[in-house]
């Protein structure tokens, strides 16, 4: 049977690549990547001549057919990423799944994952985190999504270098200047560093020298406080309610729908109407 190979790819140091990923890789008729030139780095490093197709955002439907295709004649494919895992924050997954639902074998080779290399050296206790990839652009969008993700484990998010510190400043106005946070940049390479600090040290550790705002970021938020299901459903009621009403009004109405004090739902209330001024 023929099989679709999932297989995880340096996301820095070249080194990393395992010897089982070597192994398929160079047993494989294509290899399906994000960008052809940096996969025939790593493949030329190991004397591989695989063909290689591009598969990426802008043409992932039209190569997922034709890969499941050659699938289906009883060729052997393989997919990876520019780095890392692919299908995390990569393409991917549309050709995962039309080979599922085309009856093709798909099997994973795992191994680096810039996530899961970040969690591990954030040092933050539990045995869970939820990785929320990238945040949104624009500024807007990006606060409203942070709303999200005021949760009892942390949070592991991508980052652009020219979001970087647009970011921080919008996470320590979010979750306050003494939540921890981690900060990878450039894992496994030359110039690694990370840094766990305060949010409110953040944005001052990026801009300490220019190099600090360049390169691939993770960014490992620490764990918030567990929210009670009242406090929840509190939230939830004013984001309803001030669509339509003042803020001392929706605040009113969702502590009475609630038991929520309405002191505190008035002052999250007033939280939210600053970050939207901001966002204009």
């Amino acid at each position: 049977m023929s099989t679709l190979f999932v297989i995880a790819t340096p996301i820095g140091n070249l080194a990393d690549v395992s010897e089982r990923a070597l192994t398929v890789l160079r047993e494989c008729d294509v290899v399906a990547c994000e960008d052809t030139r940096t996969t025939r780095t790593l493949l030329e490093r190991h004397g591989i001549a695989a063909r290689t197709v591009a598969l990426h955002a802008h043409n992932e439907p039209t190569a997922a057919a034709s890969l499941v295709a050659a699938l289906q004649a009883g060729q052997r494919v393989a997919l990876v990423s520019d780095a890392g895992t692919p299908g995390l924050s990569d393409p991917g997954a549309l050709l995962v799944e039309a080979a599922h639902r085309a009856g093709v074998r798909v099997s994973p080779v795992p191994g680096p994952s810039a996530a899961a290399a970040a969690f591990s050296i954030a040092g933050f206790p539990g045995g869970r985190f939820l990785f929320a990839g990238f945040l949104p652009s624009t500024a807007a969008a990006r606060r409203k999504a942070l709303d999200a993700l005021e949760l009892p484990y942390p949070v592991v998010l991508f980052e652009a270098p020219h979001r970087v510190l647009e970011a921080t400043q919008d996470l320590a106005a979010r979750f306050g200047p003494a939540r921890e946070l981690v900060i990878a940049r450039e894992l496994t390479k030359k110039f690694e560093e990370v840094a766990r600090l305060p949010l409110g040290e953040a944005a001052g550790w990026l801009q300490a020298a220019p190099h600090r705002q360049q390169g691939e970021f993770v960014l490992v938020l620490a764990a918030g406080a567990a929210r009670a299901p009242a406090q929840a459903d509190a939230e939830r009621a004013l984001d309803v309610l001030l669509t339509a009403l003042p803020a001392s009004e929706a605040a009113r109405l969702a502590a009475r729908i609630t038991g929520v004090p309405r002191r505190e739902l008035y002052r999250r209330a007033l939280e939210r109407a600053k970050q939207e001024r901001r966002a204009k």
